[in-house]
């Protein structure tokens, strides 16, 4: 296997916080996986007009459609991400080759997307704080599973 992790933006909308989820699929060797329709382009203008020089060196899939993500996904361990979900991430059991699903800044993960699964959250002191930044969610949820599977990934 060659990813440690698959990372999912459905419908990302901010084109900074998807970089940040590229820098840091690069640096564990996570994939990063965006469903559509996106909030901006990635083409190789857009790109290097953001100044992501590392982005050539994300494992990046582009899926067509949500049906071709599903497909895609079809059979294999998919974790969803949530402000709505009720089970905290440090409840969940994370292995290498893992699906992780985050919904786009603005709206989350519609509901359709969440009957598909078990949805955790990042505890949160309660207050006028609804949700993370999206680029700060990946990164804590990445970083518990790596924890859960040892560092033997990085040896």
């Amino acid at each position: 296997m060659s990813e440690v992790f698959h990372i999912v933006l459905y419908q990302p909308e901010i084109p900074p916080n998807t970089g940040n989820v590229g820098r840091l699929c690069v640096g564990v060797g996570a994939s990063l996986h965006l469903v559509p329709p996106l909030g901006f382009s990635t083409d190789e203008k857009a790109v290097r007009r953001a100044g992501l020089d590392y982005w050539r060196h994300v494992a990046l899939t582009e899926h067509a459609s949500t049906a071709a993500f599903w497909d895609w996904a079809y059979g294999r361990r998919v974790h969803l991400f949530s402000a709505k979900a009720t089970a905290s991430v440090y409840d969940g059991r994370f292995e290498a080759g893992d699906v992780f699903v985050f919904g786009c800044e603005t709206k989350g993960l519609p509901a359709d997307v969440l009957s598909r699964g078990e949805a955790y959250r990042l505890p949160m002191k309660p207050g006028p704080i609804r949700s993370l930044n999206l680029g700060n969610a990946v990164s804590i949820v990445t970083y518990e599973a790596l924890r859960q599977i040892g560092p033997a990934w990085f040896a």
